[in-house]
């Protein structure tokens, strides 16, 4: 399924104290631990996601996998594309790096996803109804954040704060 095609779920926001470069390797970073992890693996086995272990190209590139997602599009410091599938739903993450003045990126969280059926209306209820969903992309932005604001290595970049909205 086309992930334009995919209906709205949400979008989750923050600012980030760093330049479009930094969010996108941060980014990187921090998808590529939070959903390779173990636990990440044992759901998507669990759910029934074709996409149960890490693969292809790193730094992620399109047709890298990792446990529930595939990378759809990866267009360095503007946008990443994940989408994937299983039993219950068919579902798109994508981040847009947007610039938000100078030293200043605007990161943007869309998910969008269907979910057929009685027992994908169920899944619904429990992933989104009951808030998790939202509160791990939260986590997910602010580790981002955290991470982006930090000096690279070899870098000298100050740690100079952000705003979240």
């Amino acid at each position: 399924m086309e992930i334009a095609s995919l209906p709205f779920v949400d979008e989750h926001v923050t600012v980030i104290a760093a330049e479009a470069d930094d969010v996108w390797h941060a980014l990187g970073e921090i998808v590529e631990r939070s959903f390779s992890a173990p636990r990440a693996a044992g759901y998507a086995r669990l759910v029934g996601s074709p996409d149960r272990t890490a693969s292809g190209p790193r730094p992620l590139a399109e047709g890298s996998t990792f446990p529930g997602f595939r990378v759809a599009a990866a267009l360095p410091g503007r946008e990443l594309a994940l989408e994937g599938r299983h039993r219950f739903s068919t579902y798109a993450l994508i981040f847009h790096l947007d610039h938000a003045g100078p030293g200043r990126t605007l990161l943007r969280a869309e998910t969008r996803a269907v979910f057929p059926g009685l027992a994908g209306g169920l899944y619904r209820r429990l992933v989104i109804g009951t808030g998790g969903h939202a509160a791990g992309i939260r986590r997910l932005l602010s580790a981002v954040r955290r991470r982006s604001e930090q000096p690279r290595s070899g870098t000298g970049a100050p740690d100079n704060g952000s705003q979240q909205e």
